[in-house]
């Protein structure tokens, strides 16, 4: 899962040399085998001997910069600033791509086999058996692994990594690690991670593409700190220049141990990746006008119709383009934050989107570029349509005495307005609504029967949006609502969502091509309501919802697994914790034409600073040699 702007791979030889994976994760018959890879329902594309990822350009040269505002990121990573350069842990504000120093077990989130929905390759690991009750996963990890002082990276390593990260690390690791009851080394080169047997087959899935970290460096620095110490890792790239909070460079490692294997052939092409970090869009958008960035990816629909006109657009020295979307569920909503018990009732909550002009907005303010979202799981096949399914009835039926009516209707949908700005109808529904649950108007404010106002502050770290949200106050504001937005800075913007500490605030999510019960937990689960940094704004801890989440988690194919997420889509839906917002079907990206890249891009991720790469033709005909 990751968060993004608005919004974790290959073995050769005969003892690799087995069958694809069946239909099932963890085959019986395929116990005590040593695997080359690992998917959801067994549909692997790359056998033991493929030597590159389709697409990637397994000739790319190597050189070369690329500057770029990350448009995603994981873990406790800021886009807009950072203080620390330890991004696994809960607190503090590291620079997004700290992830490309470190290498995995299995291929990781840079470019994890992008042209498939789930599956992952071996990296350090050059196998991995799994037990026959399929509680425990060996490892074999390649000898030749090396921290980039040189030092052999092992299983001992793998193993402290760990159990560090289910005591200590952010959320989305911890986790995934819920059901981990041992992880040891069985030698130098053995690494066992055994699970309790509560566990999903598919959180293995999860925890092979977490980063590997040096024992001997944790042992001698603390975890748990904020410094800017470059950290000791592994990947294909170190730290290089810092400046704290302005920029973060990161070097390619010229004689990284893993660059000649297949999962890595053709990626990681630059030699030095920049990231300036800057207070706003505008201020990024203007350097990127001059030069200073070379890559952007614009998220302001008023800036792409109408701001690329500059003179490097008209003399073609910068490509303004669109590349496809992923085909992987999206999420761009706002959490309602049900530990404040005014948003507790559902009509509360309802009467809050109802205020939402999406058509105004749409037409006024997005110059028709978005679509609305109905869904947390909007562009993929898990997004629900239309009345159950006799498969999904079969998990909600269960359930039916703790679950909102509307569960069992037609899916619902986001209202829709006569995108006037200000429709009396859904004014007027909405105030309906808040006078059920006990708000009286008194004056021009709603009050409840301790005489208590009903107050809401949208909270965000980007002053583009305070355009978007305004209407939507003012909507509030006229049905009595005391509504506000506040704008702050992006590290107290990060603190006190660890904290939850807000009203209301907007994020965007993205899942795996094939969510997985631990990454929804992240987000939905009653487990990660109360943890610091969780995804889980709203607070949901809904029984009904940990059950749905669970069923996810016991799917044996990917049909069962579709029902299963649309059974789920549905409750969270009705239960609106989260208001879905607006989604783009493609990516809006300009860059300066000093770049080559394979086309089409994969489905499943578009990591340009790990696929591209530098093109010294194009850069001296633009005047960037």
């Amino acid at each position: 899962m990751h968060a993004n702007r608005r919004g974790f791979l290959a073995g050769t030889g005969a003892a690799l040399a087995v069958p694809l994976l069946p239909r099932k994760l963890f085959a019986v018959s395929l116990a005590g085998t040593p695997l080359h890879g690992l998917s959801a329902f067994g549909d692997l594309k790359y056998g033991p001997d493929f030597t590159h990822f389709d697409y990637v350009n397994p000739d790319a040269p190597k050189g070369g910069l690329f500057s770029f505002s990350p448009p995603n990121w994981l873990f406790n990573q800021n886009p807009q600033t950072f203080n620390t350069l330890n991004s696994f842990v809960p607190r503090g504000d590291a620079p997004p791509r700290m992830e490309l120093c470190f290498d995995s077990l299995m291929t990781n989130k840079s470019t994890t086999a992008l042209d498939e929905p789930d599956a992952v390759y071996g990296l350090l690991a050059e196998s991995v058996t799994i037990s026959e009750d399929r509680k425990s996963f060996e490892f074999a990890l390649r000898p030749e692994a090396r921290f980039h002082d040189g030092s052999p990276l092992t299983a001992e390593d793998a193993a402290f990594t760990y159990k560090l990260f289910k005591e200590d690390g952010h959320p989305s690791l911890l986790l995934v690690l819920t059901e981990m009851t041992e992880a040891v080394a069985l030698d130098r080169h053995r690494l066992r991670l055994s699970f309790s047997g509560k566990h999903s087959e598919r959180t293995i899935l999860d925890a092979v593409i977490f980063p590997i970290l040096s024992k001997a460096y944790y042992t001698a620095n603390s975890f748990e700190g904020g410094d800017l110490k470059p950290p000791l890792g592994s990947g294909p790239y170190k730290v290089g220049r810092v400046s704290a909070g302005q920029t973060i460079e990161y070097e390619r490692v010229a004689d990284y141990w893993g660059r000649d294997l297949p999962v890595n052939r053709g990626a990681y092409n630059f030699d030095r990746i920049r990231i300036d970090f800057y207070r706003n869009r505008q201020a990024g958008f203007e350097a990127f006008k001059k030069g200073d960035v070379l890559y952007r990816q614009e998220f302001t629909a008023r800036v792409w119709a109408t701001d690329y006109d500059f003179p490097a657009i008209a003399q073609k020295r910068v490509i303004r383009r669109e590349f496809p979307g992923e085909k992987r569920p999206s999420m761009q909503a706002v959490a309602i934050n049900l530990r404040r018990e005014r948003f507790q009732d559902v009509r509360v909550r309802r009467a809050i989107n109802m205020c939402f002009d999406f058509d105004w907005t749409k037409r006024t303010l997005f110059y028709d570029s978005y679509d609305r979202s109905q869904s947390s799981f909007e562009r993929s096949d898990y997004k629900a349509e239309g009345m159950p399914s006799p498969e999904e009835l079969a998990l909600l039926e269960p359930l039916r005495g703790q679950l909102p009516p509307e569960v069992f209707g037609e899916a619902v949908m986001q209202p829709v307005s006569n995108a006037s700005g200000r429709d009396r109808k859904l004014l007027g529904a909405a105030s309906k609504l808040l006078a059920e649950a006990g708000w009286k108007r008194e004056g021009n404010v709603l009050v409840n029967a301790r005489g208590e106002r009903l107050t809401l502050e949208f909270l965000d770290d980007d002053d583009s949006l305070l355009r978007i949200i305004a209407p939507w106050v003012e909507n509030l504001k006229a049905i009595g609502i005391d509504a506000s937005m506040r704008v702050v800075d992006s590290a107290q913007m990060q603190a006190r969502q660890a904290d939850f500490d807000f009203d209301l605030v907007m994020m965007a999510l993205s899942w795996d091509g094939t969510p997985t019960e631990d990454g929804l937990a992240t987000a939905f689960h009653s487990r990660s309501a109360k943890l610091a940094s969780s995804r889980n704004l709203p607070g949901t801890a809904d029984p009904a919802v940990d059950a749905l989440i669970a069923a996810v988690g016991r799917a044996t194919d990917r049909q069962s697994h579709i029902v299963a997420m649309r059974a789920l889509d549905r409750v969270l839906r009705a239960r609106q914790d989260w208001i879905p917002c607006w989604y783009l079907a493609n990516h809006r990206a300009a860059f300066w034409d000093v770049f080559g890249f394979k086309e089409p891009k994969p489905d499943y991720g578009f990591p340009a600073e790990a696929l591209w790469w530098h093109d010294k033709d194009k850069a001296a005909a633009i005047g960037k040699g």
